[in-house]
C-alpha cells in the first residue's frame, strides 16, 4: 500500500499481524491499514463475539489469508499486542477529532505570532522617519481627526442640475464645478507643504520638487479624500470640509475618476488606517520618479489626463533612495501595528499605487509651481 510513512518506521516495516506493508502505530501496535481498520470495525461494532474458525484457531494469518478468518485475524491483533480500550466509539472519536483540530488551530496561531513577533520593526532612525512624516500630515490636514464633525454635505440639488458644455466641449455641472474649484487651490497648497516638511523633499532642487508634485498632488489629493469615505452617507469629505456624493463629484468634473476615488475609500475602510500610514502612503507617492500609464476610461471631462511625465529629473537616485528608506519604514511600520488583515502591506500598496487619477490640468500645474518657488 503507498502513502504516507510516518519518519519512525523503516522503508520496509511489515505489519506485525499479516506481514503486509506498516503504515504507522495503530492501537500500540505497527500494522497495516487493512489490519487496522478491521481491529477498529471489529471493536466498534462488537463483532468479535460472532467470529468463529473451521480450523479449531489454528489458521496462519498473512496478506493472502487475512480476509479468510476474522476469529484468527482478530486472536492475532490481540496476541501482538493491540490494545482494545483505545479504540474510539463515535462520539469519542468525533472529540478526539475536534480536539485535534483545536490543537492544530492553536499552533496556527501561535505560529503566526512568532513570525508577526519576529518581523522587523521600525529602527530608531525609521521611527525619525516615521514621526516627520506624520507630523507634516497632521498639521496639513483640514479638519483633522474631526473632519466628521465638521463636514458640511453639498446640497442634494447641486450637481444634480442640466450638464452644460465648457468651451472645450466637455460637460460639467455648473454649480457644483463652482464648489470644487473653491476648494482646490487650499487643498493644492496643503500638499505643497506637506511634500515641504519632508526633509528628503526640501533638500531637492526646485526644479525637482517642481516635477514630482505634479506627478504626484492629485494622487495625494484623491487618497486623502479616499481615507475620509463615510459608508453611513456613501459620501467623501473634499479638503476635511465638503462632502459630496458620487455623482456630484462626478459632474463636478471628475468623470468616471470619481468612482476609482469611491471605490478605493470603499476598499481603505477595510484597512483601518491610522495618520502615520497616510502619511508614508502620501511620501511613497510623492518620492517616486514614475507613474504607470493613465488607463483611457480614467480620462475626466472637466480634468483631462496629462501625462506624469518625470523626465527631467536631476537627482533621481536620491530620489528613489529616499521612496525606498520611505518604503522601508512603512513596512516596518505595518509590522509594528500588527494588523489582522492577511497579506496586508502588499494588497494596500496595489490599491493605492494603481489608483486611475489624472495628472493636474497646466494651468492647476501653474498654480502649483508658484507655490514650490
Amino acid at each position: 500500500m503507498s502513502g504516507y510513512i510516518p519518519s519512525y518506521l523503516d522503508k520496509d516495516e511489515q505489519c506485525v499481524v499479516c506481514g503486509d506493508k506498516a503504515t504507522g502505530y495503530h492501537y500500540r501496535c505497527i500494522t497495516c491499514e487493512g489490519c487496522k481498520g478491521f481491529f477498529r470495525r471489529t471493536i466498534q461494532k462488537n463483532l468479535h463475539p460472532t467470529y468463529s474458525c473451521k480450523y479449531d484457531s489454528c489458521c496462519v494469518i498473512d496478506k493472502i489469508t487475512r480476509n479468510q478468518c476474522q476469529l484468527c485475524r482478530f486472536k492475532k491483533c490481540i496476541a501482538v499486542g493491540m490494545a482494545m480500550d483505545l479504540v474510539l466509539d463515535d462520539s469519542k472519536r468525533v472529540a478526539k477529532r475536534k480536539l485535534i483540530e483545536q490543537n492544530r488551530e492553536r499552533r496556527r496561531k501561535e505560529e503566526m505570532i512568532r513570525s508577526l513577533q519576529q518581523r522587523p520593526e521600525p529602527t530608531p532612525e525609521e521611527w525619525d522617519l516615521i514621526h516627520v512624516a506624520t507630523e507634516a500630515h497632521r498639521s496639513t490636514n483640514a479638519q483633522g481627526s474631526h473632519w466628521k464633525q465638521r463636514r458640511k454635505f453639498l446640497p442634494d440639488d447641486i450637481g444634480q442640475s442640466p450638464i452644460v458644455s465648457m468651451p472645450d466641449g466637455d460637460k460639467v455641472d455648473l454649480e457644483a464645478f463652482s464648489e470644487f474649484t473653491k476648494i482646490i487651490t487650499p487643498a493644492i497648497t496643503r500638499v505643497v507643504d506637506f511634500a515641504k516638511k519632508l526633509p528628503m523633499f526640501s533638500e531637492l532642487p526646485c526644479e525637482d520638487q517642481i516635477i514630482l508634485l505634479k506627478g504626484c498632488c492629485m494622487e495625494i489629493m484623491s487618497l486623502r479624500a479616499a481615507v475620509r469615505y463615510d459608508p453611513e452617507s456613501d459620501t467623501l469629505t473634499l479638503s476635511g470640509e465638503m462632502a459630496v456624493k458620487r455623482e456630484q463629484l462626478k459632474n463636478g468634473g471628475l468623470g468616471v475618476v470619481s468612482d476609482a476615488i469611491f471605490e478605493l475609500g470603499k476598499s481603505l475602510s477595510a484597512f483601518n488606517l491610522d495618520d502615520t500610514e497616510v502619511a508614508l502612503l502620501q511620501a511613497v507617492l510623492l518620492m517616486s520618479t514614475a507613474s504607470p500609464p493613465l488607463p483611457p476610461s480614467a480620462h475626466s471631462p472637466a480634468w483631462p489626463s496629462f501625462p506624469a511625465d518625470r523626465s527631467g529629473l536631476l537627482c533621481v537616485d536620491k530620489i528613489e533612495k529616499s521612496q525606498e528608506a520611505y518604503l522601508l519604514a512603512f513596512e516596518h511600520y505595518v509590522n509594528h501595528r500588527k494588523h489582522n488583515i492577511p497579506h496586508f502591506w502588499p494588497k494596500l500598496l496595489m490599491k493605492v499605487t494603481t489608483l486611475p487619477i489624472p495628472h493636474l490640468p497646466p494651468k492647476t500645474l501653474l498654480d502649483t509651481q508658484k507655490l514650490t518657488m
